[in-house]
C-alpha cells in the first residue's frame, strides 16, 4: 500500500509535469490574422476561411467576424493555403505563405463579385456598390468633374476634354479649367450575362464616353476639325483618340461566354494593349496623372487610335493562375482615291482598298503577390491624325503642311476634298510588345511596365478620301512620312501606398524615348530639328484618391511633364516649329461618381 503523502507528492509532480507539457504545446504553432474586403475596400463578414497545410494537408476553418476580421491559433509550422469563399463572391486563394513557430502571420485577401447583387433601395444605391439591374441587364456609369490650372494650356472646347496635364504642342498660356474626366471618362453603359444553358451565357456590352461639361459625346478628331484653318494661337484644345463621336465610343460588342471554354465576343473593342495598361498602370489609365493613360501610343500598340478597333474579334480564357487572350480585327472602311500623278484629278485616281487588319496576343498569371502580362499587337495601316489643317485665316504659316505627299498638291486646290470638316494624317504599319508587372506588398502596391514599338510606311498607301475614326475623311493622307523605321521605346512605373482603407497615395514616372529616323541624320541644333530627330518625353505625377463611400471618392494631384529633342518639334514637317512651351505642370482636384 502507497502511503498517502507519496501519492499526494506523485500526483502533484504528475500535476507539474501536465502543466509543463500544456504550456509547451500551448507555445508552439503559428498564429495567422487578416482582413477580407471586396475591390472597394469594404469589409466582408461571414466569409468562410479554409487554411490548408500544403505539406501536411491538414485543413483549419474560420469566418470572418462584422469588421472582416478572421483570425487562427496554433498553427503547424509549414507552407499554407488560404482560401476565402462567400455567397456572391468569387472564390480567391493566397498561396506561398509559410508559418513558422510562434510567428503572428497577417494576410488580407480581396474579393470581387461572381453574381449580380442588384439594388433594393436609394440608401443602398448610394452607400454600397449594388448594381442597377434588371432581367440580368446592368445599366452603369462614371460622373468625373474637378478644377485644376495649368502653366501652359489652352482653351477648352465641348468636343472634347481628356485633360490638359500632359505637354501640348500648342500650349501657351497659363490658366485655370475646369477639368473633368480625370481619373475615369465620364461615360454611360449597358451591359449584360444572361446564362442560357448551364455554363454557357450571352454577354454583351455597350459604353460611350460622355463630356461632363457639354453633355456632348467625345470626340477627339472634332478637336482638331473645329480648329481647321484659324492661327495657331487661336486653337483650343485639340488632340487625336479612338473616340470620335461614335453612338458608343468606347465599346460595343457582344458574344458568347463559357465557364470552362472562355468567352469570344464580336464588335468594337479596347484593344489587349488597353486592358493591359489599365491593369498595370499605377495610375489606372487616369487622364490626369497617366501619360500612358491620356496618350494611347502605348496602348494602341503605337497611336492612339488604336488603342480601340472596329470589327474585332476577342478570345479570352482563364485556367487557374493563367490568362490568355487574342484578338483580330477585319478591313474595314474605304481607302480612298491614290494617283502618283502630280496632276492628281477625281477622273484619273485609282480608288484603294482598306488593308487595316489588326491582331495580338496576351498571356500572362499571377503567382501569390505577383501578376505579369506579355502582349504583342500588329496594326496594318494605323492613322495619326495630326494639327489642324491650313485654312483661309492662315494659308501661309509654316508650321502645318500645305500638301498632300502622295501628289504633292496642295489640300486646298482643286479637284482635291477640301478641309471643311476633315482630317490629316500620318499612316504607318505598326508592331509593339510589351511586359508589364506588378507586386504587392502591403502597404505597397509596384507597378513596371515596358514596350517597345516599330513603325514603317505603309506596305498598303492610303488615298486621299480614305475614312478615320468615326467616318471621318481624310483630306490629306502622308503614306511616307518615315525616312527609315520609328523606334518608340515606353517605360514606366509607380507605387501604390494604402494610407487606410479608403485612402491610396499613388506616385508614377512616365517616359518615352525615340529614335532618330530622319535620312540623312542631321540633326542638331544647328542644323535645325525635326519629328523626325530622336527626342524623349517624361511625366511624373502624384496623387491622393480617398473614397468615402464605395461609389464617390474625392482626389487632389498634381502632374508635370516635358519634352526634348524631335519629339519637342510641334509637326513631323521640316523644318518644323518648335513647342510653344516644352514643359507643363498640372495641379488638379476633383471628385468622381460611379455606379
Amino acid at each position: 500500500m502507497i502511503p498517502r503523502k507519496l501519492s499526494f507528492i506523485s500526483f502533484l509532480l504528475l500535476l507539474w509535469l501536465g502543466m509543463g507539457v500544456f504550456s509547451a504545446w500551448a507555445q508552439t504553432g503559428a498564429n495567422l490574422s487578416g482582413v477580407v474586403t471586396d475591390r472597394n475596400g469594404a469589409a466582408l463578414p461571414d466569409v468562410a476561411v479554409t487554411i490548408k497545410n500544403v505539406d501536411t494537408s491538414a485543413i483549419r476553418t474560420t469566418a470572418t467576424d462584422a469588421g472582416g476580421h478572421y483570425q487562427v491559433s496554433g498553427l503547424p509550422a509549414g507552407r499554407v493555403e488560404i482560401r476565402v469563399a462567400k455567397h456572391g463572391f468569387a472564390d480567391e486563394t493566397q498561396t506561398g505563405t509559410s508559418l513558422a513557430d510562434g510567428q503572428n502571420a497577417t494576410v488580407d485577401m480581396t474579393m470581387r463579385r461572381s453574381t449580380i447583387d442588384p439594388c433594393t433601395s436609394g440608401h443602398e444605391f448610394a452607400t454600397t456598390d449594388c448594381t442597377l439591374t434588371w432581367h440580368g441587364i446592368t445599366l452603369y456609369g462614371t460622373y468625373d468633374v474637378g478644377a485644376g490650372w495649368v502653366s501652359h494650356g489652352l482653351p477648352e472646347n465641348g468636343v472634347n476634354y481628356e485633360g490638359e496635364s500632359l505637354v501640348n504642342r500648342n500650349g501657351y498660356q497659363h490658366r485655370f479649367v475646369v477639368a473633368p474626366n480625370n481619373l475615369s471618362q465620364t461615360g454611360l453603359g449597358i451591359r449584360g450575362k444572361e446564362e442560357f444553358l448551364p455554363g454557357w451565357s450571352v454577354v454583351f456590352n455597350a459604353l460611350t464616353g460622355i463630356n461632363s461639361q457639354s453633355g456632348e459625346l467625345a470626340n477627339a478628331s472634332q478637336t482638331d476639325i473645329i480648329n481647321n484653318g484659324l492661327p495657331r494661337k487661336s486653337y483650343s484644345i485639340a488632340i487625336d483618340g479612338a473616340r470620335a463621336g461614335q453612338p458608343f465610343n468606347d465599346e460595343f460588342y457582344a458574344g458568347i461566354s463559357s465557364a470552362y471554354l472562355g468567352t469570344l465576343t464580336f464588335g468594337r473593342q479596347r484593344a489587349l494593349g488597353t486592358d493591359t495598361m489599365l491593369l498595370y498602370d499605377p495610375a489606372g489609365g487616369s487622364y490626369a496623372f497617366s501619360y500612358i493613360g491620356y496618350n494611347g501610343t502605348m496602348a494602341g500598340g503605337g497611336d492612339t487610335e488604336d488603342t480601340r478597333w472596329n470589327e474585332a474579334l476577342k478570345y479570352r480564357i482563364i485556367y487557374g493562375p493563367v490568362h490568355f487572350g487574342a484578338m483580330y480585327k477585319f478591313a474595314d472602311g474605304s481607302g480612298g482615291c491614290y494617283s502618283a500623278s502630280g496632276t492628281w484629278t477625281a477622273a484619273n485616281c485609282t480608288p484603294e482598298s482598306a488593308h487595316n487588319n489588326a491582331y495580338g496576343f496576351d498571356a500572362g498569371g499571377n503567382a501569390g503577390k505577383f501578376s505579369a502580362d506579355v502582349v504583342y499587337q500588329r496594326y496594318n495601316q494605323a492613322i495619326s491624325v495630326l494639327n489642324p489643317l491650313l485654312g483661309p485665316q492662315s494659308p501661309t504659316q509654316s508650321f502645318q503642311s500645305t500638301t498632300d505627299s502622295i501628289n504633292t498638291n496642295p489640300i486646298t486646290g482643286a479637284n482635291l476634298i477640301g478641309t471643311n470638316n476633315t482630317v490629316y494624317g500620318i499612316v504607318t504599319d505598326n508592331r509593339a510588345i510589351m511586359f508589364a508587372a506588378k507586386y504587392t506588398w502591403d502597404p505597397f502596391k509596384l507597378f513596371a511596365g515596358y514596350e517597345y514599338i516599330r513603325q514603317a510606311n505603309p506596305s498598303n498607301p492610303l488615298g486621299v478620301g480614305a475614312l478615320d475614326q468615326g467616318e471621318y475623311l481624310m483630306s490629306g493622307v502622308e503614306d511616307n512620312n518615315l525616312d527609315s523605321p520609328k523606334h518608340v521605346q515606353i517605360w514606366w512605373t509607380g507605387a501604390k501606398y494604402a494610407l487606410d482603407r479608403k485612402t491610396d497615395i499613388t506616385l508614377a514616372w512616365y517616359h518615352q524615348l525615340q529614335n532618330d529616323f530622319r535620312v540623312p541624320t542631321t540633326c542638331s541644333p544647328d542644323a535645325g530639328f525635326r519629328a523626325s530627330c530622336a527626342g524623349t518625353l517624361n511625366e511624373e505625377s502624384l496623387y491622393m484618391d480617398h473614397h468615402f463611400t464605395p461609389r464617390f471618392d474625392a482626389f487632389a494631384g498634381i502632374a508635370y511633364s516635358y519634352v526634348s529633342g524631335g519629339l519637342a518639334i510641334a509637326i513631323p514637317h521640316g523644318p518644323g516649329v518648335p513647342y510653344d512651351y516644352t514643359n507643363n505642370l498640372a495641379p488638379t482636384v476633383g471628385g468622381r461618381f460611379t455606379f
